[in-house]
């Protein structure tokens, strides 16, 4: 079966840094992402990755760097220059669509599978 397993998340000071792995079992998938959710707010998207094509919320460009490791099966998230607004619950999505545009994989509904999550703490 599909799992998705996320790893690296802990506390860090503002200014630090932080690297994200997402570990997929079961099948591969072409488009991956990561989402973040903050205590009382919504989900929100932070990164795509299809092929060499990326894409990120603009609240993390410059920052943060989602990248792929096909021999492990692995999605990461280097994020860096790290903020306390980035405090919150880190998700790794995936997408069975072949052919999902960089506009849809902004969107939760665009994902099949997630993980349980990873907490992300930056303090001040």
């Amino acid at each position: 079966q599909v799992q998705l397993v996320e790893s690296g998340g802990g506390l860090v000071q503002a200014g630090g840094s932080l690297r994200l792995s997402c570990a997929v079992s079961g099948r591969t998938f072409s488009a991956m992402a990561w989402f973040r959710q903050a205590p009382g707010k919504e989900r929100e998207f932070v990164a795509s990755i299809r092929g060499g094509s990326t894409d990120y919320a603009d609240s993390v460009k410059d920052r943060f760097t989602i990248s792929r490791d096909d021999a492990k099966n692995t999605v990461y998230l280097q994020m860096n220059s790290l903020k306390p607004e980035d405090t919150a619950v880190f998700y790794c999505a995936a997408s069975r669509r072949v052919a999902l545009s960089i506009v849809d994989r902004r969107f939760q509904r665009s994902y099949d599978y997630w993980g349980q999550g990873t907490q992300v703490t930056v303090s001040s």
